[in-house]
């Protein structure tokens, strides 16, 4: 009696301890969820696209992003060169779980507006290492968190959780199985990461550059790369310059016709 007492016991203290470690997780998933980014941001963005062999393609960009009461309006405009000049991108991203993000881009070529299709947001954007489910902030009840341990990270100290879809569809919109990220613990963000796709490639995040300004941290240059095993299939880095935070944007900005107007 007193042994199956004692495994019981013991059984209920590791499952105690586990689910206040889930619970301590997704805690800190929330706080990167709703760290202060800003209520708008203006900035000039560089894609450096490079290919297995060690390729370059580069494009510029403008971006601009504004908060509409808890959601985030975000558009980005591609100004070179000529084969992506005045393609744009737009995205409302929703606080509400459960509505789907929006995203349209418009193709200069087709002088039309595409809407994006849940379908679609595990796929590329742009021919970049970013997909468009990338684009957006993730709804942290989409996922199981679990701390894996702390480790440093150029000298900051950080927490490593994973994230598991809570079922197919997640997996099937996000493209995937598992990510494994890096928080740093004075200001919670994400600085490195690892995804599992579904397609059994990883792709690896890294924020290599930020920078404190008015208040709010804000990325200089951040990595993507996709690898199939440790080949590196294509890297995305982008950087920003000429970052400006809590402008003021008109709302007209963020909306399909602004697509087609340009900047």
């Amino acid at each position: 009696m007193m042994k199956k007492l004692l495994i019981t016991t013991t059984i209920a203290t590791l499952l105690a301890t586990t689910l206040m470690a889930d619970a301590s997780a997704r805690a800190i998933a929330q706080r990167v969820h709703d760290r202060d980014d800003g209520k708008s941001l203006s900035q000039d963005m560089e894609m450096v696209l490079i290919d297995k062999n060690g390729n370059k393609r580069v494009r510029k960009l403008k971006t601009f992003s504004k908060d509409f009461g808890e959601d985030t309006h975000k558009i980005m405009f591609f100004l070179s060169p000529a084969d992506v000049k005045d393609t744009a991108f737009l995205t409302y991203d929703y606080e509400d779980s459960s509505k789907d993000d929006d995203q349209w881009l418009y193709l200069p070529a087709l002088k039309k507006v595409k809407r994006i299709p849940t379908s679609d947001k595990s796929s590329s954007f742009m021919g970049s290492d970013f997909s468009y489910y990338d684009m957006t902030k993730r709804d942290v009840d989409d996922f199981e968190y679990k701390i894996l341990k702390h480790v440093k990270v150029r000298g900051h100290d950080t927490t490593m959780i994973e994230s598991t879809p809570k079922n197919s569809a997640v997996v099937e919109e996000s493209g995937y199985t598992k990510t494994i990220g890096l928080v740093r613990e004075d200001i919670d963000m994400v600085v490195r990461s690892i995804g599992f796709l579904k397609n059994g490639k990883r792709k690896y995040f890294d924020v290599t550059k930020m920078h404190k300004q008015d208040g709010i941290w804000v990325i200089d240059e951040m990595v993507m790369t996709t690898k199939k095993g440790k080949t590196m299939v294509h890297k995305t880095i982008l950087k920003f310059h000429n970052i400006k935070v809590n402008v003021p944007l008109k709302d007209s900005l963020f909306t399909t016709r602004a697509l087609q107007k340009g900047i």
